[in-house]
């Protein structure tokens, strides 16, 4: 299994898709969760990633990006049910004599939802789109420039080997004797903000790298109609749109 956005070879139908198809879709599913406010539709919506997820053969990715929001979602809940003064007050916090609302549970759900449900249709739709399909696809179709593609593409690509990279430097502190499973949160962050200067200079480097590449393969001299692979729509985008269309309207309307 590959790292988070990092692309996972497979011959599943998201796979098969147009990426134009897979970026429509991804962005459909991750809109919808904003413009509806209904809970078990979110919900739905979370559980239609997770069977895309399965499909793909990507579910052991989506459990683990679950996992990692949901550390987030729990921070994110607490503060905002103990701020969220609207609303029929359910119990009260004794130590602190702070009144819990119950808009304040609603809200604070709905928003891990959304979290959860706008964040894993874009990991799926990396994790199953090549780089390049995704790049030639924004330029060629959408006409997006070159360049503005090329960062967005860069920032995405950089991601997953700046984790592995942290990880390693991680893993060789740990192999010093340096504990960084401790539960002590505070402790935690500052054994790893000192690991953050070699990983900048890494970053700096690689960028640098990457710059002159480019320079040096004409990226300046890149078109729009410069790509030599063409992507076709297929029976099965229309049948993924139409369905991603009608869970869009669906969400509108209730």
């Amino acid at each position: 299994m590959k790292g988070f956005l990092e692309y996972c070879d497979g011959n599943s139908l998201f796979h098969r898709l147009n990426p134009l198809t897979k970026l429509i879709v991804s962005l459909l599913l991750c809109a919808v969760c904003f413009v509806n406010s209904n809970h078990f539709f979110i919900l739905a919506v979370i559980l239609l990633n997770i069977c895309i997820a399965a499909s793909a053969g990507i579910m052991k990715l989506a459990l683990n990006l679950l996992k990692g929001l949901g550390k987030l979602s729990i921070i994110l809940f607490i503060v905002q049910v103990l701020f969220i003064k609207s609303g029929n007050v359910l119990f009260t916090i004794p130590v602190i004599n702070l009144g819990i609302t119950d808009n304040g549970i609603s809200f604070s759900l709905l928003l891990v939802m959304r979290l959860m449900a706008a964040t894993l249709p874009l990991a799926i739709m990396l994790s199953v789109t090549q780089m390049t399909d995704l790049s030639n696809v924004m330029v060629s179709k959408l006409k997006i420039p070159y360049k503005y593609v090329f960062s967005i593409i860069t920032v995405i690509r950089f991601i997953p080997v700046f984790s592995n990279e942290m990880s390693e430097i991680i893993e060789a502190q740990t192999a010093r004797g340096v504990e960084f499973d401790t539960k002590n949160i505070f402790r935690k962050i500052k054994l790893i903000i000192p690991l953050c200067v070699p990983l900048l200079i890494s970053s700096v480097r690689k960028i640098d790298t990457s710059a002159v590449s480019a320079e040096l393969r004409g990226f300046n001299l890149r078109k729009s109609d410069s790509g030599y692979k063409k992507y076709s729509f297929a029976a099965r985008d229309a049948a993924v749109l139409a369905v991603t269309a009608v869970i869009f309207a669906l969400g509108i309307i209730l």
